[in-house]
């Protein structure tokens, strides 16, 4: 039985998994993927297999898994049942590393300490992120874990992208643009050679949209610019959070309304974006079924923004090359994709209807002077490469290591 690495990404009320076989090579085969969902309340694991076939779907009461360490019991449970053993070593994807935090890192209790500093930066994230390492640090203090954060892929931007207006002092203290998402962009940069070699090392837009949506500039493979900031609240209009939005309409909730700081923290995080444009929902799906004009405003809305930094970014290069979508709403939804197509028109991108109706590679026409293409992403697979990169490292002899 091969080693495996086993990848987690921890929510609120889940915990999505999947799992890699290191075969001969030091290949990573996905062996499964799958999520305990419903914690708390409806608690269930679902997996499948590499070729998709499902090989659990278990319901339990509320009072079996009514927290996150009995749904990582569970877990462990199923895997050394479906497995044999434990893995060899655990990936976890964090959002938020902060200024210090700018490659894949071994976790212990003094990390741990430290990436819980950034909690603030992302309310939603952080803390769910950071429960499963304690967890495990808890119970497996000699299996290796490694953190891998979606801040990291754009720490080398050049200062003058990642500073605000503000006094110097501030952003020595790490108030500065952090951009996220990296782990998926990372990805995307390490298909574009396969995938579009005719875009190869030039100039790229990469839109990841999904329930969390940004935008990033790549040169060469590398991210250069970015359209999230601090905090994920920024940039691009998300499920249920603002996207850019003037400062002062903080102090004014504030001021004028009497909100708290909590009041306004839950306020851009759970009530704005599509879900407060729309008063309906926070799903594209949604929005695209319904005859509602609120949701034509919403979608509305979101493309004009996506299109907007898309301009932005296209600035930052010099000009664009190619424009990738990626994650769910990129991946599967193709009048979002014409309607931000149709805005950037002026920079010479024209779709193919038949191919982007259909969710192809490529879905910019022939007579398109920039490549448009249609990317699936996977964080999940760049941070099992991560973890496998940190286990050789660790299996190196010492002298090897220096």
């Amino acid at each position: 039985m091969s080693d495996t690495i086993l990848v987690i990404n921890a929510g609120s009320s889940s915990i999505k998994f999947q799992l890699f076989a290191i075969a001969p090579g030091k290949q990573l085969d996905r062996r499964l993927k799958g999520q305990i969902e419903g914690i708390g309340t409806r608690p269930r694991l679902v997996a499948s297999d590499a070729t998709g076939q499902r090989v659990i779907d278990k319901v339990w009461g509320t009072d079996e898994v009514g927290e996150l360490h009995h749904a990582l019991d569970r877990l462990v449970v199923f895997l050394r049942e479906y497995v044999g053993r434990l893995p060899v070593a655990i990936g976890h994807r964090v959002v938020h590393g902060g200024p210090e935090f700018i490659e894949p890192t071994l976790l212990n209790s003094r990390v741990l300490d430290h990436l819980q500093r950034f909690v603030p930066l992302a309310p939603l994230h952080q803390p769910n992120n950071l429960a499963p390492i304690r967890i495990v640090l808890e119970r497996q203090p000699h299996l290796l874990q490694v953190a891998c954060f979606d801040t990291a892929f754009h720490r080398h931007h050049l200062e003058i992208a990642d500073r605000y207006a503000i006094p110097d002092r501030l952003y020595r203290e790490g108030v500065r643009r952090y951009g996220f998402h990296g782990l998926s962009y990372e990805y995307i940069a390490s298909r574009i050679p396969q995938v579009a070699p005719e875009i190869g090392d030039h100039r790229v837009v990469v839109a990841h949209l999904g329930s969390g949506a940004s935008m990033c500039a790549l040169q060469g493979g590398k991210s250069i610019e970015s359209s999230m900031g601090f905090t994920a609240l920024d940039g691009l209009p998300m499920g249920t959070r603002p996207g850019q939005i003037d400062a002062g309409v903080v102090l004014y909730l504030m001021n004028e309304k009497g909100m708290s700081v909590k009041d306004v923290e839950h306020f851009l995080y759970n009530d704005c974006g599509l879900k407060g444009l729309s008063g309906i929902s926070n799903d594209v799906r949604d929005l695209l079924s319904s005859v509602d004009p609120r949701a034509r405003l919403a979608l509305d809305y979101f493309a004009y923004r996506i299109a907007l930094f898309g301009g932005m970014l296209a600035t930052a290069l010099g000009g664009i090359d190619g424009l990738i979508f990626t994650a769910g709403i990129g991946e599967n939804a193709p009048e979002i994709r014409r309607a931000v197509v149709a805005r950037m028109s002026c920079f010479g991108i024209e779709l193919s209807e038949t191919a982007n109706g259909k969710n192809q590679l490529r879905i910019s026409s022939d007579a398109s002077r920039v490549g448009c293409y249609v990317v699936p992403t996977d964080e999940e697979l760049m941070i099992a490469r991560h973890t496998l990169q940190m286990l050789q490292k660790q299996e190196m002899p010492k002298e090897k290591r220096a």
